[in-house]
């Protein structure tokens, strides 16, 4: 029986790509955390993540299952953890930020582990976000020189351009019906 069901995975992908490059440009420096990233964390990186991950539940993908539903709700955690510091809904620790990424980190660390037998692209995703957690753990829990923010959002913007590169080329060649933008499956 053919699976008649579409590939939810650009969708997620997509959506944490665009909001991890936006979120980046401002760990980079280059703008103050603005109404754009809270609202792309929300509806694109946090919502349409969970609904891709709900859909790949009904195709049987415990990965996608967990990957997309998880980092959907990391979106809205983290949204809602800007917007409570800001509007002082409770008490709010940069250094306990850093142990809160720190755990997304090792997160999304079993979930690169998880990729071993699946493609690089993927591979290449989830290892720089691991990194990207990880450093900016480190830049919550030290004092770290401008360099090294800039850095970690330089790093953040490769990690979510990978992801919209993976997302593209699964829509491009699944459209097309041949490989376009190659992902370097494992053998």
């Amino acid at each position: 029986m053919k699976d008649a069901l579409a590939n939810p995975a650009p969708l997620g992908l997509m959506g944490f790509g665009m909001t991890t490059v936006l979120l980046n440009i401002h760990n980079a420096g280059f703008f103050e955390n603005d109404i754009m990233i809270l609202a792309m964390g929300i509806f694109y990186g946090g919502l349409a993540q969970v609904i891709a991950g709900i859909m790949e539940f009904k195709k049987g993908n415990t990965f996608g299952t967990t990957a997309f539903t998880s980092f959907g709700f990391f979106w809205l955690t983290l949204v809602f953890i800007f917007l409570g510091a800001k509007f002082e809904w409770y008490a709010f620790s940069a250094v306990f930020l850093g142990w809160y990424l720190f755990m997304w980190g090792i997160f999304t660390f079993c979930m690169w582990v998880a990729t071993w037998k699946k493609n690089r692209a993927l591979q290449f995703v989830f290892l720089s976000l691991t990194v990207l957690f990880w450093l900016l753990a480190l830049g919550h829990w030290f004092e770290m020189p401008a360099w090294f923010g800039l850095f970690a959002g330089l790093e953040g913007i490769i990690c979510g351009l990978s992801a919209i590169y993976l997302a593209a080329a699964e829509v491009i060649n699944e459209s097309k019906g041949r490989t376009v933008l190659p992902i370097c499956p494992v053998d």
